[in-house]
């Protein structure tokens, strides 16, 4: 069924009942929407896209930050039979006009925070964008655009011409922008047959029911937030989308709207320990008992995270879920609920995926040992668009590449050893940052760490641990050598860099931006 089809089922059977409420605890503001309205919106605006000359396969650009309508916005784009090109909020006017140029995109949506970047680039977009609507207050829409609202309220607007709109699920959906984290952002495009299939790999893996209650918090342009919520969706249930990341509103959003499932970040889920560490924050001041599911994705997960929160939270399931744009988001491998015994894994394949660990060859290697993980299921993207190199390299007989390096011990369970591009090779050894991060996480006083590799004339590269420190902590260059013996010698980070460590929106460590920043610096760095 296509996520529309949902989307109407939904206002269907549960009419009035809340669909999304949006909460910004900066402007003390809360908003909610109930189903019939997420699919009237969904439809008005579709339907004003027809009128406009949009047609199938037609791309419409979508630059905005999570919001109550950044969902049916990119629901309105699906149901013409167009295609929805989600950007992320934080390109520049260089990388948006370039995205925008190769999904040669003929209708623009943007936000109040992205006029200026918009404006800037206007005259370059002249060429493929005919139509600019602007979601935000009528005292700042530029001249060119369109306000949003006004086609919201536009009685003229009919839905009638929706019903002749023919879509198969083998028809492309959208076009996600990978975040560029090793390079140049690709165009991965998904079909409308991706998109249900993680609704309900999604659903099968957290068990999902109507009563249940999302917290989403990272951005919707990415997959990894807008499929998980894709299994409260399938079901009809509720989700609140959170405009914050600070530990007290993620406490008290999950108390007073009695949310039961929340995906979170690494340094989400680090800030809330250390909160209630330092006494920032006081659990008996929430009501909590409802929340049953903390999972974590997007990036490797400390297993000593997970050993902590289970101290303080011994009643909540947990899963660590691994996936990826090009296999539609998150879930292709993911733990468990029933598998804790295993934290540290990245788990075992999702519902309907296989996987293997290949040698550079392209066979599999023997069990145990390391090698690129592959993964085939009906998630896996149909290309990167207009690149077709690109999509050789990655696309085998059906297989996706993913470009981590992997290893599965004897009991089936798959551990993330790093990404690829981001081994380490000193002096002939192979170093897996990964590996690294998660010992350096254990230590008391160290907030966040990120291990990269930097030039060296005599081994190649050599190992640099650049660590951010809790605050009101102190830790040395030497209390970090220390607590590091216990490694083996060429395992030991022959650098230590005290700063803090970038993370993008989706809280992956932006260890291109760290490379560039300390390569060619020789001298020491402490605090």
């Amino acid at each position: 069924m296509l996520i529309t089809e949902m989307l109407a089922r939904n206002a269907r059977v549960y009419t009035n009942e809340t669909a999304l409420i949006e909460r910004d605890p900066t402007l003390a503001q809360r908003h909610e929407m109930d189903w019939h309205t997420f699919d009237n919106r969904s439809n008005r605006l579709a339907s004003f896209l027809i009128s406009q000359g949009v047609h199938k396969g037609d791309r419409v650009v979508q630059l905005m930050t999570n919001c109550i309508d950044w969902l049916p916005i990119y629901f309105a784009i699906l149901r013409t039979s167009a295609w929805a090109v989600p950007l992320n909020f934080r390109f520049l006017e260089k990388t948006i006009l370039k995205c925008t140029q190769t999904a040669e995109a003929k209708v623009f949506i943007f936000g109040k925070e992205f006029i200026d970047r918009v404006t800037a680039i206007k005259l370059s977009l002249d060429d493929w964008v005919k139509v600019y609507i602007y979601v935000g207050n009528k005292e700042d829409c530029p001249e060119y655009a369109i306000l949003f609202e006004d086609i919201m309220r536009d009685q003229t607007v009919f839905v009638s011409q929706l019903n002749e709109i023919s879509i198969k699920l083998t028809d492309p959906a959208a076009l996600y922008f990978t975040s560029g984290t090793t390079g140049t952002p690709k165009a991965t495009l998904l079909t409308h047959r991706n998109l249900e299939f993680a609704c309900y790999a999604e659903n099968r893996h957290h068990l999902q029911t109507h009563q249940d209650n999302f917290l989403c918090i990272p951005p919707l342009y990415h997959t990894g937030a807008k499929m998980h919520w894709f299994g409260n969706f399938i079901v009809g249930a509720k989700a609140v989308i959170l405009k914050g990341i600070e530990p007290k509103d993620i406490l008290e959003t999950i108390s007073e709207e009695q949310v039961t499932v929340v995906w979170l970040l690494v340094p989400w889920a680090l800030d809330i320990l250390f909160a209630i560490e330092s006494g920032g924050v006081k659990l008996s001041q929430y009501r909590l008992a409802q929340w049953r599911l903390m999972h974590i994705g997007a990036q490797p997960v400390p297993p000593s995270l997970i050993k902590e929160w289970k101290k303080i939270f011994p009643h909540h399931q947990y899963d660590t879920n691994y996936g990826l744009t090009e296999a539609s988001g998150p879930g292709c491998v993911h733990l468990g609920i029933e598998n804790m015994h295993k934290v540290g894994a990245i788990g075992i394949p999702g519902f309907d995926w296989e996987t293997q660990i290949l040698d550079p060859s392209g066979e599999p290697v023997i069990q145990g040992m390391p090698g690129e993980l592959a993964v085939k299921g009906p998630g896996v993207m149909q290309e990167y668009y207009k690149n077709e190199a690109s999509t050789c390299d990655v696309l085998k007989n059906g297989w996706l590449l993913t470009g981590d390096i992997a290893r599965q011990d004897n009991d089936g369970f798959i551990w993330l050893i790093d990404r690829k591009k981001d081994v380490i090779i000193t002096g002939g050894e192979n170093i897996y940052p990964v590996e690294i991060e998660d010992f350096l996480q254990q230590h008391p006083a160290i907030q966040d760490v990120a291990v990269i590799g930097l030039p060296s004339p005599r081994l190649g590269e050599i190992s640099a641990a650049i660590v951010q420190v809790k605050p009101g902590k102190t830790i040395s260059k030497e209390d970090v050598d220390q607590f590091c013996q216990s490694l083996p010698r060429y395992k030991r980070p022959r650098r230590i860099i005290f700063d803090s460590v970038p993370r993008n929106p989706t809280g992956k460590i932006e260890k291109p931006v760290l490379r560039k920043k300390y390569a060619g610096r020789t001298e020491s760095f402490s605090l």
